[in-house]
This record gives C-alpha cells, structure tokens and sequence, in this order.
C-alpha cells in the first residue's frame, strides 16, 4: 500500500492512577516520573527513526498533552502545530473510576471487567 501520509499512534505515559492499578477514565490524573520518562524515551525513539511529523493530534487530558510535548521536545518539533479535542479523551469507566482494577475484578468477576474494558457495546455501570 503506497499511501502519502504516515499515521502514528502513541500512548500517554505512565500516571499517577495508573501507578496505582485504578480505573482512570476522563480523571484528569497527572504523568508519574517514569510517564515523564516514557514520554522523552518515546520522543527520542521518533527522533531516530526519522519520521517528521506535520500536526499532532491528542485529547484534552494533560497527560497526553504532556506527554505530547515532551516528545515533539525530544524531537525538536515543538512548532508544529497539536490540535486537542475531547473526542480523544479515553473511555468514561463510569462508576469504576478511582477504583482499584483488582478490586474491582473481586466484584463483578474477570470476565464482567473484561467486557466493560474491551468491548464497544457493553459500557461499563453509570456513575
């Protein structure tokens, strides 16, 4: 497939919440050391691998914004331009959010959490 465009998909580093195993959602829980670390390692792996981004597109939880910045840092691309929308924002947990994953498993059984995470059709229980 001979496409013009190159599409890259990163994810946040490391949070506080998920340090700590809970369901975070749209809480807007801030990067750990390591996300921050994860975050400039991940920069300096784009930078060597030569790929030249022309916009960035992330949701408006800071740490993807964060970690949005430090890579396009670790690339020398902080000019360019990064586009921020909630339709980015990660699945809403609902009434899981701050809950610790395996507590949560204890309750309602792996197989119950498992849907709630992965699937499209079986949204998690209401806040």
């Amino acid at each position: 497939c001979n496409t013009p465009f190159t599409l890259c998909f990163v994810r946040h580093g490391q949070s506080t919440w998920n340090r700590d195993n809970r369901f975070i959602g749209w809480t807007d829980t801030p990067l750990t050391e390591d996300g921050v670390l994860e975050a400039r390692i991940a920069g300096q792996m784009l930078q060597k691998s030569g790929i030249l981004f022309d916009e960035v597109h992330t949701s408006l939880l800071r740490r993807s914004i964060r970690t949005t910045n430090l890579i396009l840092m670790e690339m020398g691309q902080e000019y360019i331009p990064v586009y921020k929308n909630w339709r980015l924002n990660e699945r809403n947990y609902g009434d899981l959010v701050g809950h610790h994953k395996k507590e949560m498993v204890k309750k309602h059984g792996v197989e119950q959490v498992k849907r709630w995470r992965r699937s499209y059709d079986e949204p998690p229980p209401a806040m």
